[in-house]
């Protein structure tokens, strides 16, 4: 007790780095690609500024640059020229995400790993991520076929891990099972296993071309004030085949993180979403908070809570402060 003991003896700048408890480290960083086979250059996200739409000619480019901050990690989010009900250009060889892996995995070879991001929603003239039927419902069992070919064909193009974020029932199975009927056994799968129905994607909608036409997705999302039902998810992903899973967002739901490490004790990865940047961004450029204390207290508070890989688009410029 006081004065024997003293907490502040060691909260001194002298000794705070030998006493930290968390550290973020560049390599718990993922790094978000956006690539659109309509543009010819890189292209502003005009909701998430210093984020770019990558061409196909410069896609490459851009993972050599993350790779070059050692960021182990990108996954991609791919925007077709052409869409249809159905979703056809989300598993086509030479359809925009499978030429985007090709042509990383070229420049760059096995120095980064390429996650992709296995969803309907950017390949759908619906948006949403699922086949419909005429009565505008989401029909989940006709989707499982095509999460599979479009699995299949990511990891045909040279993709390390795929990354079902749909929330389709029963996807992870139907994935692994066609990865290994396909002779991609080794091929992990990343499940967003806790997707909430959340407003802060709203940015993501503008830089993916992913909004949907009618009604929402919170058929298939989470209920933002359910926490039970996030571990019974996990639990399926797992027990269909998962070797990674994720909670997405990531702030709002640090409760969450926390008993999925805690419970499950796998691989655990958070997305710190599109809304969470650009409400740091707009807060910053307002001049009512430090831009780069607030990335990295948001950061280390994911660390902390317990994922062991944080998808952010703060990656580069976190890279950037940690190796200074």
């Amino acid at each position: 007790m006081f004065p024997i003991t003293r907490m502040r003896r060691l909260r001194s700048s002298k000794f705070r780095p030998l006493v930290r408890e968390t550290r973020l480290d560049v390599k718990d960083l993922i790094c978000p690609i956006f690539v659109d086979e309509t543009i010819s250059k890189p292209f502003e996200i005009n909701a998430m500024p210093g984020i770019f739409r990558q061409s196909l000619d410069s896609v490459a480019d851009e993972a050599a640059s993350i790779s070059e901050l050692g960021i182990p990690a990108i996954i991609i989010f791919g925007i077709p020229s052409e869409k249809d009900e159905t979703g056809t250009h989300a598993y086509g060889d030479d359809d925009v995400v499978q030429k985007a892996v090709r042509a990383i995995k070229r420049q760059v070879g096995n120095d980064l790993i390429v996650m992709t991001d296995l969803c309907l929603c950017e390949y759908t003239s619906h948006g949403h991520c699922g086949m419909i039927s005429d009565s505008h419902e989401i029909l989940n069992d006709p989707t499982l076929e095509i999460l599979g070919k479009t699995a299949v064909s990511h990891a045909r193009a040279g993709a390390d891990i795929v990354a079902p974020s749909g929330m389709m029932d029963g996807m992870v199975g139907a994935i692994r099972r066609a990865l290994d009927d396909n002779d991609f056994k080794d091929t992990p799968i990343m499940s967003y296993a806790a997707k909430y129905c959340s407003v802060f994607y709203g940015p993501f909608r503008e830089a993916a071309s992913s909004g949907f036409s009618f009604g929402d997705r919170a058929s298939y999302q989470m209920d933002p004030g359910n926490t039970d039902e996030a571990l019974r998810e996990v639990a399926l992903d797992i027990e269909e085949g998962a070797d990674m899973i994720m909670v997405k967002p990531a702030l709002p739901y640090l409760d969450i993180v926390y008993r999925v490490k805690k419970k499950f004790k796998m691989p655990t990865a958070a997305y710190h979403v599109s809304g969470e940047y650009s409400m740091i961004k707009a807060a910053s450029r307002n001049g009512w908070i430090d831009e780069k204390r607030a990335v990295y207290e948001s950061l280390i508070s994911i660390k902390r809570a317990g994922a062991d890989m944080i998808l952010t688009y703060f990656a580069k410029d976190m890279a950037l402060e940690l190796k200074s």
